[in-house]
């Protein structure tokens, strides 16, 4: 008897918790690098994986790196073998809290959040503080979007001297998840 009440237990709180989770994996994160009069450098994943603890703000995401799409196909080819390096370096990661959650506040107006937190590419982490966030909820959706800067050379991605000029260091980076109760 003792043992039911032990696994009954267990799996309500397993419950309780899985319901503070919110989920998805057809998020979209984009960067461009382009330097004007010269080729678009810009690219785009549509199937990046991000969840949000609904109880205390904590938020992660995974992007694959090899699932960047370039409007060039060589382009494409060139960042995941010499600047991303993505058989080395597989994945981009973002672990982070976001200031000030509160799911009850949330609702169908645009919300403006701070978020804090690590992002990891290319082997190399950097410390992201004060990014601004915009977050919705509507029909149990939370929508989650916002854009930073990076540099290349915080990830130690090395710009040859021979396209210096055509690609920018500062990287625009801009992603926008939907997210619905896991």
């Amino acid at each position: 008897m003792k043992k039911i009440f032990l696994l009954m237990t267990f799996f309500i709180g397993l419950g309780l918790s899985a319901q503070s989770k919110y989920l998805t994996k057809k998020g979209s994160v984009a960067f461009e690098a382009s330097v004007p009069s010269f080729e678009e450098v810009k690219a785009s994943h549509n199937s990046v994986t991000a969840i949000v603890n609904s109880e205390n703000g904590e938020f992660a995401a995974l992007v694959l790196i090899k699932g960047f799409r370039f409007k060039n196909a060589l382009m494409e080819e060139h960042f995941n073998e010499n600047y991303a390096e993505s058989d080395t370096y597989p994945k981009a990661t973002f672990k982070g809290q976001i200031l000030d959650f509160s799911l009850n506040k949330l609702n169908a107006q645009k919300q403006s959040f701070l978020i804090n937190g690590q992002l990891t590419f290319h082997g190399k982490t950097k410390q992201l503080d004060s990014t601004n966030i915009d977050i919705t909820q509507n029909e149990g959706l939370i929508t989650i979007s916002g854009a930073f800067l990076a540099n290349a050379s915080d990830f130690d991605i090395k710009i040859p001297k021979v396209v210096k000029n055509k690609i920018a260091n500062d990287i625009n980076v801009s992603f926008n998840f939907s997210l619905k109760k896991k």
